[in-house]
């Protein structure tokens, strides 16, 4: 399957690249790689990530990687990446709950 991603995801790699590099920026380009690497296997099996309860009216699965929660749906034969976010946060806010 195809992959995309959201505008708003985009953003959100940014900013985890730009808080992680701070610190490491090496680390910071490593781990967004990696970060965006998981996201774009999601294509390769897509129902293989729960469906949350909250969001199952659109679709809404999540992939967990580290502490970064992947949040993307698919129709047809594309995967659109919706946000890729920190567990600590509210996601419920984030995805439009």
């Amino acid at each position: 399957m195809r992959v995309v991603f959201t505008d708003r995801s985009r953003r959100d790699l940014r900013a985890i690249a730009f808080y992680i590099a701070r610190d490491d920026v090496a680390k910071a380009r490593s781990f967004v790689s990696a970060l965006r690497a998981k996201s774009i296997e999601i294509g390769k099996n897509p129902l293989a990530f729960p469906n949350l309860q909250k969001f199952r009216d659109r679709g809404v699965r999540r992939r967990v990687f580290g502490r970064y929660l992947i949040f993307y749906r698919f129709a047809g034969d594309t995967v659109v990446i919706l946000r890729i976010l920190h567990g600590a946060r509210n996601h419920d806010d984030l995805l439009g709950a």
